[in-house]
């Protein structure tokens, strides 16, 4: 447990759910509807862990030392 927040564990996950509607065009780009509701959450550890926000992906580690 970090910072007084309790980890979630993986039995503890939410269901996310990533609908693709049927819109007749070739299929394209399906891996991408997922990860809006994922990427908060290591953006939101490293600011626990260094104090650094987030802004921008990918996330890379030149800048992420503490603030």
């Amino acid at each position: 447990m970090g910072h007084g927040y309790p980890e979630m564990r993986i039995d503890e996950m939410p269901v996310v759910e990533a609908r693709i509607p049927d819109s007749g065009d070739a299929p394209g780009g399906l891996g991408e509807p997922g990860v809006p509701p994922v990427a908060p959450a290591p953006g939101n550890a490293i600011f626990a862990l260094t104090g650094k926000r987030i802004r921008e992906l990918p996330i890379r580690p030149e800048g992420l030392e503490r603030v």
